[in-house]
């Protein structure tokens, strides 16, 4: 019988496929690792740059917006014209507004060349992963390469802040962002070589009003969250929300009617899909909220070097990197439903150890927090895409995909984003209105010791707030996930699902994969 029909795993592939493998791995390792690398380097950049509270926050999740409202576009455009030719493209785009930003000599120039980075990285993911499929022909052997890409993916959002912290000790803000100028010109040299260009026939074209309307929607309602709670109540804010609302529910109707919707909506009929859906997207935000406002905390609160709180944070990368990888393991024997309920009850109990932290103390409880934590966001990365691809039909693979690594991207800035802005508020309500940041606040001269006090207090009541809800919301999940996914006798596997309702892309045979 020939290999086209039954793959030999037992010969693996050539150098090229590892090579391009490990090519391939650098551009993700940088798109998931500039979500995170800011986290510790706020303190200097709100130093250096005087951004208000609502920059602030856009510096941080304007990437994760950008990328999160392009990846299903550009997974798109790349199955029409190209994926090595867009990868490169995007590769050289990053790089390009990576130097910018690491020179911005303002917030608002910082912001618009991060927003550029994110266009940019939302072209890399969907490609990086398609030109896989091309260099490990074999299922078991791409499964495999698939495997690695999503551990190096998680590593990259664990990792981040401790190198930021590493490159802080010793270089400028802008040194988070010049590490990536080696690995894009390393990839730029090396990937035609090495990689070869693919292309599949999509039918219908990219739908540019849903790109539209999906993008400015999601921009639209964080503006005005952000306006609200960094500088109270306005009309004008109240407006452009509403009518960031107005375009997503625009969005959701039109994305009905389309033969080929930019995002099949109705996939989130199954149960199944839905729960690793929102199992990818809350984790996410709860990651990027609790590191983001816990290094604000261990620098500004409790006064600790940059490098100290860089290293703090290994722990807790530690166990989402092995969670990460030991997890298929896990799944074998316990099975799916198992792990993605044990999730975010996990999250749940690592978030509220930072309950206990104060204004004089708690870096063992921040310590804690993470490792605890670290199991259940180790979990979400590992099995979420793959449980949503499981759940569908096999014609519909490529769009619960794209809406799995959607989940993730926006997860990442609307922690930042919504939780963030609630915690920038109680500091506002509560602090001494001197200054809208904690870092702000404490560049004030002549501050008394009593001011110092207050606005470290209000912040780590803020601090309190986010993780208190976000912990909330992660039992609820768990409580839910419990209740909606099906027991199943056998390991390793939840129930097929009924079939969905065909599209216009639902042309081909309906087999499905199996979970």
């Amino acid at each position: 019988m020939s290999k086209q029909h039954t793959p030999d795993t037992h010969h693996s592939p050539g150098p090229r496929a590892w090579l391009g493998l490990l090519v391939v791995l650098g551009p993700v390792l940088l798109v998931s690792m500039d979500g995170s690398i800011l986290y510790l380097a706020m303190p200097r950049i709100g130093q250096d740059l005087d951004p208000t509270a609502g920059q602030a926050l856009w510096i941080l999740d304007v990437y994760g917006f950008a990328v999160g409202s392009l990846l299903i576009a550009f997974g798109n455009l790349g199955d029409r014209y190209g994926r090595l030719r867009l990868l490169m493209t995007g590769a050289t785009v990053f790089g390009l507004a990576s130097a910018a930003s690491a020179f911005a000599p303002d917030a608002e120039l910082l912001i618009v060349s991060r927003a550029l980075m994110g266009v940019a990285g939302a072209t890399l993911l969907p490609s990086a992963l398609a030109v896989l499929s091309e260099l490990f022909g074999d299922p078991r052997w791409r499964a495999r390469a698939v495997g690695v890409f999503a551990a190096a993916f998680a590593a990259g959002f664990a990792v981040g802040p401790v190198v930021g912290g590493v490159l802080l000790e010793r270089f400028w803000w802008g040194s988070v962002f010049l590490v990536n100028l080696p690995v894009i010109a390393l990839f730029l040299v090396l990937a035609p070589a090495l990689l070869r260009e693919v292309r599949t026939t999509r039918p219908g074209p990219v739908d540019g009003p849903s790109v539209l309307a999906s993008a400015a929607g999601l921009l639209c309602v964080v503006y005005g969250l952000k306006h609200t709670a960094a500088d109270g109540f306005s009309p004008f804010a109240a407006l452009v929300a509403a009518a960031g609302v107005l375009l997503l529910v625009l969005f959701v109707r039109r994305q009905r009617r389309l033969p080929y919707p930019l995002m099949d909506f109705s996939l989130f009929r199954d149960r199944v899909f839905t729960v690793a859906i929102v199992t990818g997207l809350l984790p996410l935000a709860a990651w990027s909220a609790a590191a983001y406002l816990s290094g604000i905390y261990l620098q500004s609160v409790l006064g600790l070097p940059v490098l100290r709180a860089a290293l703090l944070a290994l722990p807790g990368a530690v166990v989402l990197v092995v969670a990460c990888v030991v997890t298929p393991l896990v799944v074998d024997r316990l099975g799916k439903r198992a792990v993605l309920v044990l999730c975010p009850f996990a999250i749940a109990a690592g978030l509220l150890l930072l309950l206990p932290t104060s204004v004089t103390g708690g870096v063992g409880w921040y310590v804690a927090s993470t490792s605890v934590a670290g199991l259940g966001y180790g979990i979400s990365f590992s099995v979420v895409a793959d449980t949503a691809v499981g759940a569908v039909p096999a014609e519909r693979a490529g769009s619960a995909g794209a809406i799995a690594e959607t989940s993730n991207e926006l997860g990442n800035a609307l922690g930042i984003a919504l939780v963030g802005s609630l915690a920038a508020l109680l500091f506002r309500l509560q602090g001494p209105d001197l200054a809208p940041t904690l870092d702000g606040t404490l560049q004030l001269p002549g501050l008394t010791t009593e001011v110092v006090t207050e606005a470290k207090s209000a912040f780590v009541t803020g601090l309190h707030a986010a993780v208190a809800v976000t912990a909330l919301l992660h039992a609820a999940l768990g409580a839910w996930a419990l209740l909606r996914l099906p027991r199943t006798r056998r390991p390793g596997a939840l129930p097929r699902p009924t079939p969905l309702p065909r599209t216009g892309d639902d042309r081909r045979t309906a087999g499905r994969n199996p979970v």
